[in-house]
């Protein structure tokens, strides 16, 4: 994008920016001109023939530029005809006025012959021809320009807007289980956990609704946020819901997609403390390793296999990591799945270690499906 914001420095007045490139290219060429002629000791007379051609040349090129303002907007075919067509007259109407020029005013009487004629012809026809060339090359690459500066732009939004669609994809069993736990409390009379839950809720809802532009935040900020979504769920499983945070002070700082967390822990309550009379436990690991964040999720449930088909569930909350995963560092991430020992599942995320508010360009190769050993689960916590 370099490109074109250096093009778009000069031309961002496109009619200042032609007036200075036509009434620079013409002084040139009067200069080359008068230069030319007094080299050849033709001495200072062919100074005003000089000055007259160039007046003439700059002349015609305004008119031409009037024509292919329009012209260029049109089917090519008819763009390069017309610009053919118009670029051979042009042409030959220089040649009359610079033969006129020179047989009035340095030399009387001289009409061209044969080769002369041709000569003088060819000589406008490539002076014409090369500010053609250079009006559709700078006006096409401005086009080129401001094309791909929109089409950044687009880009741009529509990764942003899907970044936040997938951030608010919220599940609305969570919701719906809370709201029915908290009217439950209200009917037994227990208002103070009632009022705590509900107190809870709005905290974690309100960190869901409000971050930062990029949609990142900090490891300590995701952990609040998941001791927020647990406090919610322990009003509802208590003791059966057994949690443990190890995350190292050194990754405190570094930077992940907002909530990125919370549907993998949503999916253990589901599938290891739900169905399990005594619960089961769940470990979060956070640690950095070289230039990568590493973060596992461990519970003891029944893991991999072990998860009855009746249990349902639609895979939003995997799909929705992978392709967050996805729009925030390209192929430069990992996202495995795998057995907890003796029981359970463990889920891993390899990412990019980044303390920065800007997710790094995805310009690594794909990570090798090297699972990196996740902590084990003790029997208790």
């Amino acid at each position: 994008m370099a490109e074109p914001r250096v093009a778009q420095g000069f031309f961002h007045d496109k009619n200042r920016a032609f007036w200075l490139l036509q009434g620079g290219g013409w002084l040139a060429y009067l200069l080359l001109r008068a230069l030319s002629g007094l080299a050849n000791s033709m001495g200072l007379a062919f100074v005003l023939p000089a000055i007259i051609v160039t007046v003439t040349g700059a002349s015609i090129t305004l008119l031409l530029a009037a024509a292919y303002r329009r012209l260029i907007a049109m089917k090519p075919i008819v763009t390069w005809t017309a610009t053919a067509l118009l670029l051979v007259a042009a042409s030959a109407l220089f040649s009359v006025l610079e033969v006129w020029a020179h047989a009035t005013f340095y030399q009387p009487g001289w009409q061209p012959q044969g080769v002369e004629f041709l000569g003088a012809i060819l000589l406008d026809f490539s002076v014409l021809g090369a500010w053609t060339g250079l009006y559709y090359g700078i006006n096409y690459y401005l086009l080129l320009a401001e094309q791909s500066e929109r089409m950044i732009t687009m880009a741009a939004q529509a990764n942003t807007a899907q970044l936040a669609m997938l951030r608010y994809q919220l599940n609305p069993h969570f919701l719906f289980n809370t709201l029915n736990s908290i009217s439950t409390l209200v009917l037994l009379k227990q208002t103070d956990r009632a009022n705590a839950m509900l107190s809870r809720l709005a905290s974690f809802l309100r960190y869901s609704l409000v971050g930062e532009r990029e949609g990142l935040a900090t490891v300590a900020q995701e952990a609040e946020a998941l001791k927020l979504y647990l406090d919610i769920e322990r009003t509802r499983f208590e003791a059966r819901l057994r949690t443990r945070f190890d995350i190292a002070p050194e990754v405190m700082e570094a930077r992940l997609p907002s909530l990125l967390l919370q549907p993998l822990i949503e999916n253990a309550i589901k599938y290891a403390v739900t169905p399990a009379e005594d619960g089961a436990d769940i470990l979060v690991d956070a640690r950095r390793m070289g230039d990568r964040l590493v973060i596992t999720i461990a519970d003891t449930g029944p893991g991999l296999g072990g998860v009855p088909a009746e249990a349902g569930g639609t895979g939003v909350g995997l799909a929705n990591i992978r392709d967050r995963l996805v729009q925030s560092y390209g192929p430069d991430h990992r996202l495995e799945l795998a057995d907890n020992d003796p029981h359970g599942l463990i889920v891993l995320i390899d990412v990019p270690y980044q303390t920065d508010a800007v997710p790094p360009p995805a310009a690594r190769p794909p990570l090798v499906a090297n699972p990196v050993a996740a902590p084990q689960l003790a029997p208790q916590m």
